[in-house]
């Protein structure tokens, strides 16, 4: 390429989230890709953005710090367990544990049916069953291992629907 080719060309490296892209070319063929980029990449990912379910861990925790706890030993309902339904004592666990593991305090973000069995205090038949009911309304995800974690959906509903109820029948302790 001659000198004044060289002089003349633009190289534009754009990085949006994953999405990158270079432009190379004169100033003005650059400039309008640019815009092209923008105008098409950011609407999209806004929009996405506002369908995408996410949890805002730091509000979760806030949330939750009197209900939950992360000890060395696990994860520690606060709550006398008498007091919750077996899908809400099952469902805090699960959440103790995602937020334990989000935070680095342990190693997993799951536990297995035998864990969760001996959380409940119920025999095996009652865990695996209100596991098979929450599992089912897409709250709690069996993995490939055969253990059990809380999906985003059922961190949101406990967040937003379970809490409320848990705190009132709580309310006096």
């Amino acid at each position: 390429m001659s000198k004044s080719k060289e002089k003349d060309t633009v190289t534009v490296h754009v990085k949006y989230k994953d999405i990158e892209q270079t432009f190379t070319g004169n100033a003005n063929d650059v400039w309008i890709s640019v815009n092209r980029f923008f105008c098409k990449m950011i609407p999209v990912f806004d929009l996405a953005r506002k369908i995408t379910l996410t949890v805002d861990l730091h509000k979760l925790v806030e949330d939750f710090r009197d209900v939950i706890a992360i000890a060395p030993e696990g994860p520690q309902l606060l709550i006398p367990r008498q007091k919750l339904t077996g899908s809400e004592t099952l469902l805090l666990n699960l959440l103790a544990t995602y937020i334990g593991y989000k935070i680095g305090k342990l190693e997993r973000e799951w536990l297995t049916r035998e864990e969760l069995q001996a959380k409940l205090g119920k025999s095996m038949k009652i865990t695996s069953t209100r596991l098979g009911e929450l599992t089912r309304e897409g709250i709690v995800l069996k993995t490939e291992e055969g253990n059990y974690k809380i999906t985003t959906k059922g961190t949101k509903q406990l967040q937003q629907e379970m809490l409320p109820k848990i705190r009132m029948k709580t309310r006096n302790l």
